[in-house]
């Protein structure tokens, strides 16, 4: 069956472009598009979809209020359609914290103007979503959406393959990849570390300007320094470096110490930034010296990169099914035997903390 997808955006244009945008997948079906919450509620009543794709700013009823209300009395996925403005990346963190499972940007033009990879994005929230079980961000169970073959680039377009020769350091990284439901995961992890922890890097799969807003709010929780990267941040103990939505982040050797790299480049396993390039990255920069933790998340990003981590002698975690939102790249991290552990969301700072390497 298709994933049943309704609209909720007081702006017609917007409306009409993710309506045509979503109609062109054969597993979507969009059953509705509404100005308002209100407007919604009555369309509801007589069909409840599987994914809401929900503006914030709108009339009669806020985007905020209305998904607050969803989560209290039928939880249900939900992709915030937000602006790209701080006070649209504020606001949407506030829609992520109260059950929010993903993130996409409003388009400011007609098809034409709307990139295909925010096509991708777009598509790829939605499908993530309505395999999102809602009982790990509310109450209620979500189901599988069915895969779709798409044209997907590797880590090469970015970065060669680790030549495995890595000198062993007293300085341990850890190195953190995640999607669909990351950012509440995330949040979990990060608050339960003390300002002792090792140095951290991170891909959350989120669009540009999102992850400064991300960032800032985990700092604002966690007794770790959080910030989003830029390039040549070092990575040091007591910090965690968070890649910029739209940028690919590599782990980079500079003498005795570990430094980012934020670059362009495609999307990578139809992302970007993209965990495999960050993993493949961290195989060579740091091999045995680093911990590989791959989280909740739809698709397959991470995995190739995770075994590469493997095969250098990198310990390498995975978030287990019972605690994922989404058991999808973990899963497929799993399946390629790139996973030493699978681990309980709850178990992972300690893991953390008590990682020494080698």
């Amino acid at each position: 069956m298709p994933i049943k997808v309704l609209i909720v955006d007081d702006s017609a244009v917007v409306r009409q472009v993710l309506v045509s945008l979503l109609s062109t997948a054969a597993d979507i079906e969009v059953i509705g598009a509404a100005s308002d919450p209100i407007f919604a509620m009555k369309k509801m009543e007589k069909e409840w979809p599987d994914v809401i794709v929900l503006d914030i700013e709108m009339p009669r009823m806020d985007g905020i209020t209305f998904l607050k209300k969803l989560m209290a009395e039928h939880p249900t996925a939900v992709v915030i359609c937000s602006t790209l403005t701080e006070k649209g990346a504020e606001v949407t963190m506030q829609a992520m914290a109260a059950g929010a499972v993903d993130i996409i940007t409003k388009p400011k033009a007609g098809l034409k103007g709307f990139l295909e990879e925010s096509k991708t994005m777009l598509l790829g929230a939605v499908r993530g979503a309505a395999a999102a079980r809602m009982s790990r961000v509310g109450r209620g169970n979500g189901r599988a959406a069915p895969g779709v073959v798409q044209q997907k680039l590797s880590a090469d377009t970015v970065l060669p393959p680790s030549s495995g020769k890595v000198i062993e350091t007293t300085d341990r990284i850890v190195a953190i990849g995640t999607s669909t439901g990351g950012t509440q995961a995330l949040e979990s992890v990060l608050t339960q570390l003390p300002s002792s922890a090792p140095g951290i890097v991170v891909v959350q799969h989120m669009p540009a300007q999102f992850t400064r807003a991300f960032a800032q709010r985990l700092d604002s929780l966690c007794k770790v320094h959080v910030k989003e990267a830029e390039n040549n941040d070092r990575v040091i103990e007591g910090q965690v470096l968070i890649a910029p939505g739209g940028k690919h982040m590599l782990l980079r050797r500079s003498g005795a110490q570990y430094r980012v790299e934020v670059k362009d480049g495609p999307l990578v396993s139809r992302h970007r930034p993209s965990v495999d390039v960050l993993f493949r990255s961290v195989a060579s920069a740091a091999g045995k010296n680093a911990l590989g933790i791959i989280m909740t998340g739809m698709g397959d990003d991470g995995a190739r990169g995770m075994l590469e981590l493997h095969r250098t002698g990198a310990r390498t975690l995975g978030q287990n099914e019972a605690s994922c939102v989404v058991y999808g790249m973990p899963k497929e991290a799993y399946k390629l035997g790139a996973v030493d552990q699978e681990v309980n969301l709850s178990d992972i700072p300690r893991v953390i903390m008590g990682y020494r390497g080698g």
